[in-house]
């Protein structure tokens, strides 16, 4: 089996195929690693951290501990990202990236890799603003209505 260089992601000799003129243009990069081929050459590493995150992702879906929308849909996006770069992972031994963003200087990177930003990104607004008054478990020792407070 092919393991590349620590740091390197591979590309294949596929020309890039035009996208939208001067912002993407689609191509093949096979990515050894994570983000920024980080860990490149540790694939049962990625993939055994891959599954625990996934499985307490998945354990929160169907707990019931996020209840809001906004934090439903965020472990979903995160859930369907992690798992398709998973898939890839397994079946390849890398994770296929195609977009590159021509006005600037970043990896190229996949559909996957944008649901697993963007419901980070939903996760954190989430728990920063919604967490705490529709999930979060009421604090003991707090006066909140319930039947169960002491009275004068």
């Amino acid at each position: 089996t092919f393991a590349a260089p620590v740091g390197t992601a591979v590309w294949t000799a596929d020309p890039a195929l035009p996208g939208i003129p001067g912002i993407v243009e689609l191509t093949r990069v096979h990515n050894f690693g994570a983000a920024w081929s980080s860990f490149s050459g540790m694939r049962w590493l990625l993939i055994g951290v891959t599954v625990v995150l996934m499985g307490i992702l998945a354990y929160l879906w169907i707990k019931k501990i996020v209840r809001h929308g906004l934090g439903k849909l965020s472990l979903a996006l995160i859930l369907a990202g992690g798992i398709g770069n998973l898939i890839d992972r397994v079946v390849n031994g890398y994770v296929v990236d195609t977009f590159n963003l021509t006005f600037m200087n970043y990896p190229v990177f996949n559909v996957a890799d944008i649901c697993v930003v963007c419901g980070a990104v939903l996760g954190a607004i989430y728990y920063m603003w919604i967490y705490e008054k529709y999930d979060a478990k009421p604090k003991k020792g707090v006066n909140n209505g319930d039947s169960d407070a002491p009275t004068e």
